[in-house]
């Protein structure tokens, strides 16, 4: 039997020498957490615990997909984002914390949380955006919408598993396409890498987000010609519309 601090050692090393990760030791605690069912505070704490054969042939699975280039949170299943923990998986667009400065973005031009607004997220994904501005706004309803079955089956799990879905829903469609509004705060991350760009991207994004969230066609601009007559069309008076953009596009 090794113990939890050779075993995390090891990894560490693994994962530099092969120039995977940013942050080697925290992905392979996290890989360990995910393998062992102990706590990240516990193996850290605690590197003199031993681990049982099967624990370490588990981990050593996970780490190999790592070194593969596979993400962590794709590993394991799970992200934070916001302070909350989101399922994500193949079919949904991880959540980045770059995407966190849309959601202050858009409370920061909420004048009353508390007032009953009406929300939608087009392209929604995980949902982690809708669910995060649910979570902050204790009056309001949100809608998901997106393309993917799958993808939406994600975020609604995620609304449950966040106490959400009495005030989230969550619908089929292509954009704003077949919708009535009016919504009080319109929002999207929509795909914007352009197409010949998306196969360049690091393996980690290239080979394990799904390509329709990622790719914008030939400028990257395709979505926002669609978006924006619909945000015109579904806008209430007064109504916030915030969007992600690549770096260069504003």
């Amino acid at each position: 039997m090794q113990t939890v601090g050779a075993v995390l050692a090891a990894a560490t090393e693994r994962l530099k020498q092969a120039d995977i990760a940013e942050t080697p030791r925290l992905d392979a605690v996290l890989l360990l957490e995910q393998a062992s069912g102990l706590s990240a505070d516990r193996i850290r704490l605690h590197p003199a615990d031993r681990l049982s054969d099967d624990v370490v042939a588990v981990f050593e699975g996970l780490l190999q997909r790592r070194l593969a280039h596979e993400p962590v949170s794709k590993i394991t299943g799970f992200r934070e984002f916001w302070s909350l923990t989101f399922r994500t998986g193949r079919d949904v667009l991880d959540p980045r914390p770059d995407s966190e400065t849309l959601v202050e973005a858009v409370l920061a031009a909420v004048a009353d949380r508390g007032a009953p607004l009406r929300l939608v997220d087009f392209g929604t994904g995980s949902g982690c955006l809708l669910l995060s501005l649910l979570h902050e706004l204790p009056q309001a309803q949100g809608l998901g919408v997106d393309l993917s079955p799958a993808a939406l089956a994600v975020a609604q799990e995620n609304a449950g598993r966040l106490g959400l879905s009495g005030r989230a829903r969550f619908t089929e469609g292509d954009w704003g396409a077949g919708l009535d509004g009016p919504f009080d705060i319109l929002i999207s991350n929509p795909p914007y890498i352009e197409s010949a760009v998306v196969p360049t991207l690091e393996p980690e994004v290239a080979r394990y987000d799904p390509p329709m969230a990622l790719d914008g066609g030939p400028d990257g601009l395709e979505a926002y010609r669609r978006l924006v007559p619909d945000l015109a069309r579904l806008a209430a008076a007064g109504a916030v519309a915030a969007l992600e953009v690549g770096q260069g596009q504003d």
